[in-house]
């Protein structure tokens, strides 16, 4: 569908392109502890419109947060040999088409959260302020993707917020989860960069790790898993969510073995794994309730 897309309206690839809607794989490891949060929060019933905004919610602004990404990485991603052909990068849209882009997604980002309760709308503005600041982040900090973790686990308080106009124990078990499970599989996205980060100046946990890195990685892989067994055991939760938890530690473990060698495409490889912990996990949110 995306290829004959292309075909047929050359001058819309750009503009796809930049707002990363031809790999959905950022999507869906926003879209899936977000599917956590709203389930959990609507106690297995959750609101469609709920449901419906906040799916959307994740499609816009994970697509904001790429745009505005980009804009702070235009002369840099030329010298980074897989960003060197994206939008800005290559000429084909220039820095005031991204902003602008942006601008208006922020715009039906604020339609979105409108539908909802006030809570939410005035904790949006948090999870807004994290997208802008992340991608400067990479300029003066070797901790940017903690700031991309709490902009990705923002939506959960919101999601609490629009369920439940509160912002019990369960949600910041999840958020404490999300954000150390993103700084463990962004880390593996930065390895497969390093070698031209550091001679560009980008900073990143992948370098600030160094030889460490792997056991890094586990041992964030684990820590994430904690609030998640802690989450269970407060709300009551049986064998579908401990299984789960399970099949996400055994991914994890695979991701371990993927990248023993610190081999970029490998280690690309086991960052996309991550959206199968998403879906697991949220399978055995959804067990739970249905039995």
């Amino acid at each position: 569908m995306l290829d004959a897309l292309q075909h047929r309206y050359p001058a819309l690839w750009p503009w796809i392109q930049l707002m990363r809607l031809d790999r959905p794989i950022g999507t869906l490891l926003l879209l899936w502890p977000t599917l956590w949060a709203v389930w959990i929060a609507g106690d297995g019933s959750p609101s469609a419109r709920v449901v419906i905004v906040f799916t959307l919610g994740v499609i816009v602004m994970r697509a904001a947060g790429c745009v505005i990404n980009d804009y702070a990485d235009r002369n840099f991603d030329g010298e980074v040999s897989r960003t060197r052909h994206r939008p800005l990068a290559t000429g084909a849209l220039r820095g005031r088409d991204a902003l602008m882009l942006f601008a208006a997604l922020m715009v039906v980002a604020l339609i979105l959260v409108l539908q909802l309760n006030r809570f939410t709308f005035y904790l949006a503005f948090g999870g807004a302020a994290l997208a802008i600041i992340y991608p400067f982040m990479k300029r003066f900090t070797f901790l940017p993707q903690l700031f991309l973790g709490a902009a990705f686990a923002w939506a959960i308080p919101m999601a609490f917020a629009a369920e439940t106009e509160s912002l019990p124990a369960a949600a910041w078990l999840i958020f404490v989860a999300k954000l150390l499970w993103t700084v463990a599989y962004d880390t593996q996205y930065a390895m497969c960069d390093r070698e031209d980060d550091l001679k560009v100046g980008i900073k990143s946990t992948a370098i600030l790790f160094g030889e460490a890195d792997r056991m890094i990685i586990g041992i964030l892989q684990l820590l994430a898993l904690w609030p998640l067994w802690l989450l269970g055991q407060g709300l009551g939760f049986a064998w579908p969510w401990y299984l789960a938890l399970v099949a996400a530690a055994g991914l994890f473990v695979y991701q371990q073995w993927l990248i023993r060698d610190r081999a970029p495409d490998a280690c690309f490889r086991a960052f996309l794994n991550n959206q199968w912990v998403g879906a697991v996990l949220f399978a055995g949110i959804w067990l739970q309730y249905l039995l």
